[in-house]
């Protein structure tokens, strides 16, 4: 497993899900953690239950101004910050294009795009100052393929995967390791709510379709390594069971 001793890890969307089930195996492997959700309790109750590695801040991370005051935290706290995953997402409305409410569809854009950008406009001066950090977008099979209903999620996930793609481009030469996690279909609300909207066919999928969040938590952990250095500027796709098997989540 690789060894986080030391350094600081910030998660944006760590209240449930991926977020949560990375906070937890980031903790495990040493790391001091930061916990960035709109949900102030459920992510006070995960720093409780880590205990000391851990903070809670409360953050909408489509407002910059929330989330560079985040990363001051995280400075203040631990004295720096070595690791960012982008892990929030919201995936509503589901609504054919034609029919989508405009301020629903632009606040996909505000939290899947611009919250990516936010974090990595808060973090990449204080790692380039640092010398080095790791940067990790929570990508999707949407950013890469239309899929009925999801225009506002497909479009927001394929900006995200760009905008992950042009920070490796200008950061690499500062120390910066930055790339994308796509980890596949995982189950977390989402895809209740996708199950419940009967929309297109990954709505059809049964629960048990599903990989657990702890793998792509465990691919995470597993980038954050000298593994991860193979694939910088890149986007993972957790579907891979080459990647699985050397994550270490199948035989």
């Amino acid at each position: 497993m690789t060894d986080l001793s030391g350094k600081v890890a910030m998660i944006t969307g760590a209240s449930r899900g991926i977020g949560a089930a990375t906070a937890r195996a980031f903790a495990e492997a040493g790391a001091k953690v930061v916990l960035l959700a709109r949900s102030g309790d459920a992510i006070a109750e995960l720093a409780g239950e880590i205990g000391e590695a851990a903070i809670a801040v409360p953050c909408d991370i489509s407002r910059f101004w929330e989330v560079e005051a985040a990363v001051n935290a995280a400075v203040e706290t631990f004295g720096r910050l070595d690791i960012l995953v982008g892990n929030a997402g919201v995936l509503k409305p589901i609504t054919p294009l034609a029919e989508a409410d405009p301020d629903e569809w632009g606040q996909v854009i505000d939290v899947n795009i611009k919250g990516v950008f936010n974090g990595m406009r808060a973090a990449i001066p204080v790692m380039a100052a640092q010398g080095g950090g790791t940067i990790i977008t929570i990508s999707s099979g949407a950013a890469h393929s239309p899929l009925e209903g999801w225009s506002a999620y497909c479009t927001s996930k394929a900006g995200a995967a760009m905008l992950t793609r042009a920070a490796h481009l200008e950061n690499a030469d500062k120390g910066l390791r930055i790339m994308g996690l796509s980890p596949g279909t995982v189950a977390t609300q989402m895809q209740r709510d996708i199950k419940a909207s009967g929309v297109n066919p990954v709505s059809q999928l049964e629960w048990e379709d599903h990989i657990p969040p702890e793998w792509p938590a465990k691919c995470l952990l597993w980038m954050c390594g000298p593994e991860g250095d193979a694939h910088l500027g890149e986007e993972i796709a957790l579907r891979d069971e080459g990647v699985r098997r050397a994550v270490g989540v199948i035989a």
